[in-house]
């Protein structure tokens, strides 16, 4: 073979080259050429030609072996092979008979019996060995009124009696009085022609699996859940190319942050794991008619159809299920509209469901044969939309720091149908080449523009994993610019920026420290023991909330904040007064002569000399303190 460096565009592509690959009866050192070769084709931007040169080569070469094994088979055709019409190889199948009229027990005697395993013909035609768990499917083609189908179902489902029967909801003429009989049938046929029936890797997974990426390496197939494959069949190249990229383009030089990030943030997704980050929530939030789901579906239209039902989900549904769409997608953005649709158990822990989605892996949990389920895991980009932040809905800091939010601003479409109208009917090509563009630059290249980033946005005010975040982000934006639309039309850095949380704002005992300075503000009566009929919080002095022990769990407990970890962190930045052995966070305090524990919270310096900030409040609007 010419050596690879002195291969040409035209070379390359030539029968001569590929007809001596093809000839190497190694399977092995004939996928490192092929591997070599694609290399090469890239290099020599005929990727897609040289792709296509393959495909036609396989085919070819399918077609010839079947041809062989026609001539090897012809001789006992009728009494042990099967007598099916149509594309498939007929198979050995032992003492049945299998035609078109079906397939029943072979007696040596007399010829035929009335053992009828079906009533049309059916063949195992593939194993399936998922590559995450192990388990086998098998796929099955069937015919049925003139017409074949496949199927690909588990293989503990072909080889129980009792499993096999839910099979008739497919369309397979299968019974109870009939069932076992299939079973044994299509174990027979199986085990005769093992060497024949090809073993497919498989996945339950979309994204990066095996240094290809599916679902548009086709190495690897995809044979996930029945429940969630629409989601898998909604990926898919649709419609113009160009027309797509034109109003794009328009889009992107209208300057619209919203569209340019959440564009990015889709892009973003799949450099989540190979970048080594940790999954985050993108969420474009403001007032209704922004422009807000639209700007969600032009990203969503970078790898699927963006339409209602198809790939983008909702928060209806609940946490489990959202946790299964997470695992299928594994490295795809996870697309949720609308976050106040909420049902009431997300509603009730949404804190819990960000963390969860964030952690990258599900729970784990038993079957009912005490094992474990196969656990969940994924790693990407999660984009969501609402009137209000996403940071409403939660407290801690953890959550909050795993959320970028974008206010979306008025009419960012000047033409919203048009818009709906072209993503829906063209999709899924950007994604494709995003892909094809990672393979080119590669990882290192990538790693590098990510890390440039990351010190570009290096501030010890800010957050690290929201930097982290929005480094890959930023990483996605410019190869996308550089790339897929050559526009110039990057993210600017310092809008980009405004995302990012300062980490004092995201500190809880930060914000905890701030809730009680403003209960404390808005409650003056509440500390003054001159006035009468109102329940009493403490006293202020010397600049110091005196707060009963009592009442200030109350208040931490109302903002939703740990009293003990608020009360060590204002320990050591000298917030507090506490007893002189360390021990206690509280002090004795007389109260006319009653001796009561409390608090000693210092007040900032915008105090008046009372103690006090200055609220527009009446004295008449006193908060309740919910005590339980």
């Amino acid at each position: 073979m010419v050596p690879l460096n002195e291969l040409t565009a035209e070379t390359l592509l030539s029968n001569e080259v590929l007809t001596e690959v093809f000839d190497q009866e190694d399977e092995l050192y004939r996928a490192e050429l092929l591997a070599s070769l694609g290399l090469k084709a890239a290099e020599l931007r005929v990727k897609t030609e040289f792709r296509e040169m393959v495909s036609a080569y396989k085919k070819v070469e399918k077609e010839m072996k079947r041809q062989e094994r026609e001539k090897i088979k012809a001789p006992c055709y009728l009494e042990n092979w099967t007598n099916f019409s149509g594309p498939y190889d007929n198979m050995q199948c032992k003492e049945w008979l299998a035609t078109e009229t079906g397939i029943c027990l072979r007696n040596p005697s007399t010829g035929y019996t009335d053992i009828l395993a079906c009533y049309h013909p059916i063949l195992p035609i593939e194993r399936l060995k998922n590559l995450e768990t192990g388990e086998e499917q098998i796929k099955l083609a069937y015919k049925r009124n003139g017409r074949w189908e496949e199927i690909i179902v588990p293989k503990t489902m072909v080889t129980s009696a009792n499993k096999i029967v839910s099979l008739s909801g497919r369309g397979i003429a299968v019974t109870s009085e009939n069932a076992k009989y299939l079973v044994r049938y299509l174990a027979d046929v199986e085990n005769a022609n093992e060497e024949h029936i090809a073993v497919q890797y498989s996945t339950s997974k979309l994204g990066w699996i095996r240094g290809g990426f599916l679902p548009y390496d086709t190495d690897i197939v995809f044979d996930g859940d029945a429940r969630y494959r629409q989601i898998a069949e909604s990926i898919a190249q649709v419609g113009s190319r160009n027309k797509w990229y034109e109003h794009v383009l328009e889009l992107r030089k209208a300057k619209r942050i919203e569209v340019k990030f959440m564009m990015a943030a889709s892009f973003s997704s799949v450099l989540v794991q190979p970048l080594d980050g940790l999954p985050y929530f993108v969420d474009l939030w403001g007032e209704s008619e922004g422009g807000k789901s639209v700007s969600t579906a032009v990203a969503t239209s970078i790898w699927a159809d963006p339409s209602e039902n198809a790939y983008i989900k909702d928060y209806k549904g609940s946490e489990v299920g959202l946790e299964v769409v997470c695992d299928l997608l594994n490295n795809l953005p996870l697309v949720l509209d609308d976050s106040s649709k909420k049902n009431r158990k997300i509603e009730e822990n949404f804190e819990g469901l960000v963390y969860d989605l964030c952690s990258g892996k599900g729970k784990t949990r038993s079957n009912k044969d005490l094992g474990l389920n196969h656990e969940s895991h994924w790693k990407n980009c999660i984009l969501t939309n609402g009137e209000r932040p996403l940071n409403s809905y939660v407290t801690q800091g953890g959550a909050i720091n795993r959320i970028l939010e974008l206010e979306c601003g008025p009419r960012v479409f000047q033409d919203v149908a048009k818009t709906l109208e072209i993503i829906k009917e063209n999709y899924g090509h950007a994604g494709h080449e995003f892909i094809d563009a990672i393979k080119e630059i590669g990882w290192n290249e990538i790693k590098k523009m990510q890390k440039n980033f990351l010190q570009q946005l290096a501030d010890d005010e800010k957050m690290q994993k929201q930097s982290l975040s929005l480094s890959i982000i930023l990483t996605a934006d410019k190869i996308a610019t550089d790339y897929l639309f050559k526009d110039g039309e990057y993210i600017d850095l310092e809008d980009a920026k405004e995302v990012l949380v300062d980490r004092n704002e995201l500190s809880d005992n930060e914000r905890c420290y701030q809730f009680i300075l403003d209960k404390v503000a808005m409650n003056p009566a509440r500390f003054d023991l001159q006035i009468e009929n109102i329940e009493k919080w403490g006293v202020i002095e010397n600049g110091y909330a005196i707060i009963y022990t009592t009442a200030f769990t109350a208040l931490c407990k109302e903002g939703g904040f740990s009293r003990t970890s608020f009360l060590s962190w204002a320990n050591r930045k000298d917030l507090i007064q506490a007893e002189s052995s360390g021990k206690k966070m509280d002090k004795i305090k007389s109260f006319k002569g009653n001796k009561v524990r409390c608090v000693f919270l210092k007040l900032n310096d915008d105090a008046d000399k009372d103690g006090f900030v200055k609220v527009d409040q009446a004295e008449n609007g006193q908060e309740e303190l919910p005590f339980h």
